[in-house]
């Protein structure tokens, strides 16, 4: 909070608002550390390795976030790390400082702290072992760390052998007295060998050293490994070599004698995934003379402020204002910038260099993100949604496909579907059209068709096409198991998307097939288990069949992460026909409420994320939408470490918080529809591209959540599902609660 000149306090910024600590355990795997809106660059604590202290130790379990909350293990700061992703992968580039005698061992120069702080923009922690302050704040490409010493000898350390993905190798070269540059390799991220790629940086400090130096993680020695075991290996400092250096294990050193009590030293750090050149450019680009930390810090939380205050609420908790701006922190992270400032970047699947006169993006969970943060995207920042979708038809002209779960230029092939699909269509039918949709339909309808021996993107089509679904024992195109039935959920949804822009393009034959195409659905629908159910080979149910089989995530045939309970009302496109399959209306709804009522619900998991919103679906019943959301967001988004249900998923969680806070929600990808719910506070305003979106809840006690009807300027409306017209209408958006039935 901030204080005006006569020491008052003034009012809350939405950057006040923000707990950067909410996520970063129960496997939320979000991070406290320092970045701009949707900023390529990112300085994370790194705490996940190196000491007993740790609960969870990186090099010891499949740990994908550089920082768990109850670890107090200091390593470093991270460069370029992710956040709410489920596989691990960057977090590297380590810089740590220390004081005393010189440690390059890890496990011994690491530190445990306390009196950390973190807002959006700035992290800051005192390193108990050195009594040594570190501070980071980022820009866009680039970051600056600030270390205040105690009196006596200290060291900046890099260290390029550490970090959180699972690669190794790097190339390091001293420029001068006070900066280095190299390249860092990253990648197989979620099981895939091929998807390597480079980091390229440069790092400088603003203190000339006394000494300075490489050093280097040295391997056992033939015949003598198990020394060399017990002793965790030998490090050997270069104090004469300063050329350059590349191999497994190794960094550099800056030391310095005599500091000062209280003298400080700033590390700049910028990268680039293009070349060392780039990562030189974009750090005098974005750190200018005269530019310094605490004005570096400045822009980074008015760059958050801006952002964060497009949407403004009123009334609610203190806690529930926290919740909602971190979701809307969180859900502002990824994807992320790409591109160098002068434009340039790496091809998709390529290895040439490409120039945009826009922003490219990356790091798309679209498995995840298809779901709601797009749809926050173009309704909240469609400027930034707009170049994503640029993006990914720019990725089909690269790579002849479009992306699935993209990395830095690189294609992970992680999860199930055809997500971009949904992604574009989606904001197409909102509005959004000033991109080469003739492309992005050309790119949609070319893996929607292509047999599956020449389609990365849907391995298994043919008996999709040819059946109209996806048998067991086919192919595993994550290797994470046979997921035949969550396969062909991802592709149903994808193509009736796709029928909606062919038939918004006036390709009617074409939407017709995919419209038809995306019903097959009922092919699985087994009346025994009232599930969906996997289908062999032979055109037969799977026997035996347990429908509750994955709970605990554990493999199951035909679903991923999941049971059949976490997939059986995923089909949003086609909700009447589903209920009709199960007996009508009355079944359809005891069968959902029933989900919720024997814990079978994971608020956690993708694909049933939006059950909550289908029971609106049926006039009489939109009241347990009401209820399912109001308990949802009170017992699994909170203001603790664990506030966060599980994995984010690149914000994927967080955007279902910040839509459901708000009343409505996007409940089928592609439809440019959404339902409304019990909104949390009492006045909600959004700056869209198309006008203010103005939300209103009256409610004469904090206890009422029954809706007790809806207007629209003024004039009551009888259904719970509106369109993004007339959400965009101008006009006012009123909720009046009651408590009673």
């Amino acid at each position: 909070m901030a204080l005006n000149l006569m020491g008052g306090l003034l009012a809350q910024e939405p950057a006040d608002k923000v707990n950067p600590f909410i996520g970063t355990t129960n496997f939320g795997t979000t991070n406290p550390g320092a970045v701009m809106p949707n900023g390529m660059m990112s300085v994370v604590p790194f705490n996940v390795m190196g000491s007993s202290l740790n609960r969870y130790d990186k090099d010891a379990r499949w740990w994908s976030t550089p920082y768990e909350f109850h670890n107090k293990f200091f390593t470093g700061f991270a460069h370029g790390s992710l956040s709410g992703v489920g596989c691990p992968e960057s977090g590297s580039l380590l810089t740590m400082a220390t004081s005393g005698d010189l440690q390059l061992d890890y496990k011994k120069y690491g530190s445990s702290y306390d009196n950390e702080e973190a807002t959006p923009g700035y992290y800051s922690v005192l390193l108990e072992k050195y009594g040594i302050r570190a501070e980071a704040t980022s820009t866009m490409r680039s970051s600056v760390e600030r270390y205040t010493f105690p009196e006596g000898q200290g060291h900046i350390i890099l260290n390029l052998g550490e970090g959180l993905t699972n690669e190794s190798g790097a190339r390091l070269r001293k420029v001068s007295a006070t900066e280095v540059e190299g390249m860092k390799l990253l990648g197989t991220f979620c099981y895939n060998s091929q998807a390597v790629f480079p980091i390229y940086f440069v790092m400088r400090v603003n203190k000339v050293p006394s000494k300075a130096g490489f050093w280097k993680q040295q391997p056992p020695k033939y015949g003598v490994e198990a020394e060399w075991d017990k002793d965790n290996g030998k490090i050997k400092v270069y104090n004469s070599y300063g050329r350059e250096m590349a191999g497994d294990d190794l960094g550099y050193r800056f030391s310095y004698d005599n500091l000062k009590e209280g003298e400080q030293i700033e590390v700049q750090m910028a990268i680039s995934y293009v070349s060392v050149e780039n990562a030189r450019k974009n750090l005098e680009a974005e750190q200018t003379a005269g530019t310094t930390f605490d004005s570096i810090r400045k822009a980074a939380r008015d760059a958050w402020n801006k952002d964060l205050s497009r949407i403004r609420v009123t009334g609610g908790t203190d806690e529930q204002q926290t919740v909602f701006y971190t979701a809307l922190y969180h859900a502002l992270i990824h994807p992320n910038v790409l591109n160098d400032v002068n434009g340039e970047y790496p091809l998709m699947e390529n290895d040439g260099v490409g120039v945009t006169d826009g922003t490219r993006y990356t790091v798309f969970s679209l498995w995840d993100t298809y779901r709601n943060l797009h749809q926050l995207m173009t309704l909240v920042y469609p400027e930034r949604q707009r170049e994503m979708i640029r993006t990914m038809i720019d990725m089909y002209r690269e790579w002849g496909w479009l992306p699935k779960w993209e990395l830095f230029g690189r294609e992970t092939f992680t999860m199930e579907g055809d997500p971009a699909l949904p992604v574009i269509v989606d904001s197409w039918m909102k509005g959004i059209r000033d991109f080469d949709v003739k492309t992005a339909y050309e790119a949609m309808m070319k893996s929607a068709n292509t047999k599956g021996s020449e389609n990365p993107m849907r391995p298994d089509i043919d008996p999709y096409i040819g059946r109209g679904y996806v048998p067991l024992g086919l192919y595993s195109a994550d290797a994470s198991g046979d997921n035949s039935v969550s396969h062909a959920l991802e592709y149903y949804i994808a193509d009736y998307s796709l029928s909606l822009l062919a038939d918004s393009l006036g390709y009617k034959r074409d939407a017709e097939m995919m419209r038809k195409r995306s019903m097959g659905y009922r092919h699985y629908y087994d009346d025994v288990s009232g599930t969906l159910r996997p289908i062999t080979m032979f055109g037969e149910f799977m026997a035996p069949f347990d429908p509750r089989q994955g709970e605990n995530f554990e493999p199951v045939p035909g679903f991923h992460e999941g049971s059949a309970w976490n997939y059986t009302f995923y089909v949003p496109h086609d909700i009447p026909g589903l209920a009709e399959l199960m007996g009508g209306k009355r079944k359809f709804v005891d069968k959902l409420q029933m989900v919720f009522d024997e814990g079978l619900y994971d608020p956690a998991n993708e694909p049933d994320i939006a059950y909550p919103f289908l029971f609106s679906r049926f006039k009489g019943e939109e009241w347990r939408t009401q209820k399912e959301v109001k308990r949802l967001l009170e017992t699994h988004f909170t203001t603790q470490p664990d506030g966060i249900p599980g994995n984010d998923d690149a914000g994927t969680m967080s955007a279902w918080a910040v839509f459901s806070m708000m009343g409505f929600y996007p409940d089928c990808p592609g439809e440019p529809f959404y339902t409304l719910t019990t909104p949390v506070f009492d006045s909600v305003e959004i700056d869209t591209e198309w006008g203010p979106v103005h939300i209103e809840c009256k409610r004469s006690s904090p206890d009422d959540w029954r809706i007790a009807r809806v207007k629209i300027g003024g004039k009551n409306i009888k259904k719970y599902r509106i369109s993004h017209q007339e959400l965009m209408s101008g006009e006012k958006l009123t909720f009046e609660l009651s408590n009673k039935k």
